[in-house]
């Protein structure tokens, strides 16, 4: 009997010990045609635990999916619906008097391209082409 008991006890601790998954907002660009389009991504991203709800702005290809959700999943499971799918690349923009960072034509009224996710990679190579014109460097340009 004591055995049941301590049994029952460890499985309960173990279910509080569980991390709890925080509320997320996730957006993703979905590239949507039609109406049927939009229920079959709706309904796969609805029917996903934790989902609380699903937005679709299909004049923007915008879908914002709110619940308790990790976004990488949501990512995923919108892939399954064999439709061209991002997490959305846009940032608004508001200051009219400098110039955007990255312009991109297929952009919503007032976003712009996100820009961090462009600059991160190039960021290692300005060593590599401060070597390329180095005197150091016997293969180097030989215009200089």
């Amino acid at each position: 009997m004591g055995g049941v008991v301590s049994a029952l006890a460890a499985a309960s601790r173990k279910r509080q010990s569980r991390k709890r998954k925080q509320f997320n907002t996730v957006e993703l660009k979905v590239r949507m045609d039609c109406d049927g389009c939009e229920l079959k991504v709706r309904n796969t991203l609805a029917r996903m635990r934790g989902v609380e709800s699903v937005e679709i702005n299909r004049k923007q290809q915008k879908v914002t999916v709110k619940g308790f959700v990790e976004p990488q999943r949501v990512l995923r499971r919108a892939q399954s619906t064999k439709k061209r799918v991002e997490l959305w690349p846009y940032v608004p923009y508001t200051n009219p008097y400098v110039a955007p960072p990255v312009y991109d034509k297929r952009a919503p009224a007032g976003h712009v391209r996100r820009v961090d996710a462009l600059i991160a990679p190039a960021a290692g190579r300005e060593e590599d082409l401060s070597t390329i014109f180095s005197d150091d460097n016997p293969n180097g340009c030989s215009v200089m």
